[in-house]
């Protein structure tokens, strides 16, 4: 299965396994000093030194395994016609009137943070597809909150 990213999103991953690579030799660093200290059945520095490279190792074939499949969103093609993926929406809650802008990004790229919303959440489920102007309906827990797009940009 692909996993669509930005360029940016590609090359912040592609940092990530770098520097998660770089720390294999301090682990087998640890794991060789707590060996050297005796016995491994009770040895609980190796214990937690051969987890920490499993849990290593683990992160580093699941980033390896992302980019590997992942597909770069060519942004050439983007537009503001109607809302779609990489676009920052400005929208407005018709009920109490505040704005609120959120860029709508892949899955592995969201950041609540940076107001960078994953497409697969409710309200960006609601606001895809849709042009400025649009009344959209987007189910929170505390019931059906009705939106209207004010802005689309790239």
């Amino acid at each position: 299965m692909a996993t669509y990213l930005t360029k940016e999103g590609f090359d912040q991953k592609m940092k990530e396994l770098s520097e998660l690579e770089a720390q294999r030799p301090a682990i087998k660093q640890a794991i060789a000093e707590a060996r050297d200290k005796g016995d491994l059945s009770e040895n609980a520095e190796y214990d937690a030194a051969k987890e920490a490279q499993g849990m290593l190792e683990m992160k580093i074939a699941k980033i390896k395994e992302l980019v590997a499949s992942a597909r770069i969103i060519d942004d050439s093609k983007l537009n503001t016609e109607e809302v779609q993926l990489l676009n920052s929406v400005t929208i407005r809650n018709v009920n109490n009137g505040m704005e609120m802008r959120y860029t709508i990004v892949t899955e592995n790229e969201s950041n609540l943070k940076e107001r960078k919303i994953a497409s697969n959440t409710p309200i960006a489920q609601a606001l895809i597809g849709h042009k400025v102007g649009d009344h959209v309906m987007v189910a929170a827990p505390a019931g059906k909150i009705e939106f209207e797009i004010i802005k689309i940009e790239i």
